[in-house]
């Protein structure tokens, strides 16, 4: 704005504007009022321009600590959540132990019922062997007790004169 009093000043003049002594003290007055007013507000604006830069700084480390702080929950939130998954984490294992033992649990009564199965088969066949021998035992002792298992052969031998297939047989076990 002093630069456009300036210039009208010049121009002025050199048109062959001449002012009187008085008007060019007034003018001259008027200039320094108008320098002295664009100083004024030059300061008032440069001194809300320093305001507002302070303003808008304190607002910066306003944002910059609610972005610190939210940040820090955020963190503390991030904690939380990988506890909760390491929580998670045991508990899979635990659980999983427990199937494990529930299984080997498992194995331990079936392998028991096999063993008493093959118990049992082992015993029928120890058993019937037994039994048999022993039926087959009393048996040659009660014919040759009474003596009749030396008449049979005998009876067999007196046949076997007449027969030949029962020759035959007698002859393929030792008894003639």
């Amino acid at each position: 704005m002093v630069r456009f009093i300036v210039w009208f000043f010049i121009i002025a003049t050199s048109f062959g504007f001449s002012l009187t002594p008085s008007e060019e003290r007034q003018l001259l007055k008027d200039i320094a009022e108008i320098k002295a007013t664009l100083k004024t507000f030059m300061n008032q604006t440069n001194k809300r321009f320093e305001e507002l830069r302070q303003d808008m700084n304190e607002r910066f480390r306003q944002i910059d600590k609610r972005l610190d702080e939210f940040r820090e929950d955020m963190n503390e939130r991030f904690r939380q959540i990988d506890k909760r998954f390491e929580q998670v984490d045991k508990r899979f294992e635990q659980t999983n132990r427990e199937l494990d033992r529930l299984v080997n649990i498992m194995v331990g009564i079936f392998a028991g019922q096999i063993a008493l199965v093959v118990a049992v088969i082992g015993f029928a066949w120890w058993d019937r062997r037994t039994i048999i021998r022993k039926a087959r035992e009393e048996t040659i002792d009660y014919l040759e007790r009474e003596g009749k298992l030396k008449k049979i052969t005998e009876v067999l031998r007196e046949m076997a004169k007449t027969n030949r297939e029962l020759e035959e047989l007698l002859r393929k076990h030792g008894l003639l």
